[in-house]
């Protein structure tokens, strides 16, 4: 999966993660890595950082905490993700080239 891909996907881990407990680089790489994700902790610390800026999550020494803001945006990608899951996890139906070439 590209990087970018992956960034996104993994900030939504995240989110969900932040929902039970605050997040560290520590706790948050093995648990991506669980997830299938090839990450470091530069790559972890990068994406918590930038769900900081976008005020997501908020720092507090080591750790990040969910914010209202954080939590809302969760709530909006869970209905996206519900709509996305029903098409993207059906079958695919075929293009008009792809049948041609079949």
């Amino acid at each position: 999966m590209r990087a970018d891909m992956q960034n996104l996907f993994m900030g939504i881990h995240m989110l969900y993660h932040a929902h039970t407990k605050d997040l560290t680089v520590r706790d948050m790489e093995p648990e991506l890595e669980r997830h299938g994700y090839k990450v470091g902790e530069r790559e972890v610390k990068k994406e918590l950082e930038h769900l900081t800026e976008l005020n997501f999550l908020t720092a507090h020494g080591d750790e990040y905490s969910l914010t209202g803001t954080g939590i809302e945006e969760f709530k909006d990608i869970q209905v996206m993700l519900k709509e996305l899951c029903g098409e993207v996890l059906g079958p695919v139906e075929q293009s008009e080239k792809e049948r041609t070439e079949a």
